[in-house]
Parts: C-alpha cells; sequence; structure tokens
C-alpha cells in the first residue's frame, strides 16, 4: 500500500511535535461528563422499546438516496410531524447535522449574497460557507454593534444571510436571538443552528428560539438529532418553499444514501419521550446545580446550558489537567487550539440527567482543587 506522500506525513510529524496530534478513545468506564447524552436517550431503555417494537421485517438499509428508492411515506410523515412540533410549514431529514448545514449554506448563498456569521460559529458552517459562492465576513461572538455595522457597510449585498447556533458547542453561552431578529429585513435572513438548545431550551424542548419566540423570524433552523435527542439526524426547518428548494439543490441531501428506517424510528421516538417525560426539567435541575456550586470558580464561562467550560490557557496545561480528572474517574477532554483560539482553551464539562448529584458534586471539588 503506497505511503502518505511526503508533504502530509511532516504536517502529521508537526502536530505531534505540537501536542495536537488526534487518536480515536477507547472505551471507558470513566463517569461520562463528555457525551453530548444531555437527556439519557441514547441509553434510554424504553427509546430503545419503542424503536425496537416497529417491524423486525424492515429492511436494514435504505437502499438509494431519497430521490430515487430511499423515500418512504413515513419518512415523509414523520417530517410534517418535525415540523408541527417545531411550528415550521416544512421540515426536511438530513443525514447529520453537518450534513444539513454544508447542504443549506453551499446552496442557498450565492454570488451576489452576503454571509454573516458569527466567529464561533461549528466547522460545518464554515465549510458550508466555502462550498457557496457567496462572500461571508465573521463578527465578534455575540456582539450585535458589530453585526449590525457588517450589515450596514454592505448595503449592495442581494441577500444577507446572518447564521448563528443558538447555543455555543465549545462555549455553551447562547446567542442574543431577540436581539438578532431587530436586525431582519426584507434581505436579510436568519439561519439558527439550534443543535445543542433542541431537547434543553424551549417549551418541550423546541429550542431556544422557541423560548426567545423568535421562530417567525428564522428564515431556517437546523434541529440536530444526535445530541439530546440521543439517535442520530438532522433536519431543517422553514417554509415548504424552502424545503423545495432543498431538494433540488442540497447536494448533502440529493447525492447520499438516505438515513434507514430504523434511525427515524429512533428520531420519532425521542419526540414521543421528550414530549410525555420530565427530561427537560430534570436536566435543568443539574444545570442549576452545577452551577451552584462552581459559582465563584475562576475561569468558567457564563452558561445555562448543559455545556459548560472552564477556561485554562496553554495546550499543556489544559491537557494536565484534564487527565487529572480523568484519575479522579471523570470522562471529561481538553479542548485545545486550533479548536477553540489559542489562550481560549478549556476543559469542557457536558452535564447530564443520569449524572447523579453526587457524582456532579464531587465534580465540582476536583475542579476547584485543580485552579488551587
Amino acid at each position: 500500500m503506497s505511503k502518505l506522500p511526503a508533504n502530509l506525513g511532516q504536517q502529521l510529524e508537526q502536530r505531534k511535535s505540537k501536542g495536537l496530534y488526534r487518536q480515536l478513545p477507547s472505551d471507558n468506564s470513566l463517569i461520562d461528563f463528555c457525551s453530548n447524552d444531555y437527556l439519557g436517550f441514547a441509553t434510554s431503555a424504553k427509546l430503545k422499546e419503542i424503536v425496537n417494537g416497529h417491524s423486525t421485517t424492515t429492511k436494514s438499509g435504505s437502499t438509494g438516496s431519497r430521490l430515487i428508492t430511499g423515500n418512504t411515506a413515513y419518512t415523509e410523515e414523520l417530517e410534517k410531524k418535525t415540523a408541527l412540533y417545531h411550528k415550521a410549514e416544512a421540515a426536511l431529514i438530513f443525514n447529520s447535522g453537518y450534513d444539513a448545514n454544508i447542504g443549506l449554506i453551499s446552496c442557498i448563498a450565492q454570488k451576489q449574497d452576503l454571509i454573516l456569521l458569527d466567529e464561533l460559529s461549528h466547522a460545518s458552517i464554515y465549510d458550508g460557507i466555502r462550498l457557496s459562492f457567496a462572500r461571508h465576513y465573521k463578527f465578534r461572538h455575540n456582539d450585535i454593534e458589530h453585526l449590525r455595522q457588517l450589515i450596514d457597510k454592505t448595503p449592495e449585498a442581494r441577500n444577507i444571510f446572518i447564521v448563528v447556533e443558538s447555543v455555543y458547542s465549545m462555549d455553551g453561552d447562547c446567542a442574543p436571538l431577540k436581539e438578532i431578529s431587530t436586525l431582519l429585513k426584507h434581505n436579510v435572513f436568519l439561519i439558527v443552528d439550534e443543535a445543542h438548545a433542541t431537547g434543553v431550551f424551549g417549551e418541550g424542548g423546541r429550542g431556544l428560539c422557541n423560548e426567545t419566540a423568535i421562530e417567525n423570524n428564522c428564515f431556517a433552523r437546523i434541529i440536530t438529532y444526535g445530541k439530546a435527542m440521543g439517535s442520530h439526524g438532522a433536519a431543517i426547518v422553514g417554509s415548504a418553499d424552502l424545503r423545495n428548494y432543498l431538494i433540488n439543490y442540497a447536494r448533502s441531501f440529493i447525492y447520499t444514501t438516505a438515513l434507514p428506517l430504523k434511525s427515524l424510528y429512533a428520531i420519532e421516538a425521542a419526540y414521543d419521550l421528550l414530549a410525555s417525560s420530565n427530561a427537560q426539567n430534570e436536566l435543568q435541575k443539574k444545570i442549576n446545580l452545577f452551577k451552584h456550586l462552581t459559582r465563584g470558580l475562576n475561569g468558567l464561562i457564563e452558561s445555562s446550558s448543559a455545556i459548560q467550560c472552564l477556561i485554562t490557557e496553554g495546550n499543556k496545561a489544559t491537557e494536565e489537567k484534564a487527565m487529572a480528572l480523568q484519575k479522579q474517574g471523570f470522562h471529561i477532554k481538553a479542548i485545545k487550539s486550533p479548536t477553540v483560539p489559542e489562550g481560549k482553551e478549556r476543559i469542557r464539562i457536558c452535564l447530564h440527567n443520569y449524572n447523579t448529584d453526587e457524582e456532579i458534586k464531587r465534580l465540582a471539588e476536583s475542579l476547584v482543587s485543580i485552579e488551587m
């Protein structure tokens, strides 16, 4: 088998020398403060029971793309249910949140258009922009005035698409959605990635757009199922015209094999479980407990979400602190540059319904000890 070209091998060695080399983790028995399974749905016996209750004769694969052989009446009914739940006209299911973002952004924003994105936006948003033909500018994180200035400075743009995350994956803080929505006008459209807000915020876990009552102001919302919903895939919710446009132009939808029915059953089961359980309120209690126990801890980013981060500065120091926490039994990862800006390295903590109060108390004590 051919070796890597020399320049690629050199890049890997450079990454190793800087302590940035990525490796796939192995299974472990540590207490999970790392995964995105905020509500515990991914390990829910109830959700598994509902999914397994569907016909066992169903084919294991979808056999093709939605436009060829992979579409079913069940898929379209689930999309209607999804749209209704999120108070939108229509929904279109994608294979992942990443696929949804690159598919939407790359085909919606065109040569005469402009994309304005928060500087802390997810990699999938940046990659969608790279695949589009539109210009783009970053605005400072959650800085409404900077965003307003960029809109005012580009009157020649045909359409302006503002792209934000409702909850930022690496900081855990929330976008000022109400303030952003005041900037919208006839040619300014808002796209909100609700990946880390779905199941956590809003009535029945409908997201932060629901909680802030700006759903009708959004051009598109990305609802991701691989996090609090404990399953896989994503949906873009918006107008019926948007759905039809994406079916015709979103390449990550058109040219990929559709999700198998079992994945779709899991999505529907997650919605049913979300609507019928007290999981969202239970998670909020865990978040409140953690915030109370860590009040005043230096470097902790203000967050009301399930994501709590402690700024540590420096890749080496961050890795050492993460390893110290792992030795104490906590599955916690160091988030290092360049994933986050240099000097903003951090310990990222995810809270879950299945974390006991005692485990959260122990973690808070350990965080205080490593910062002393």
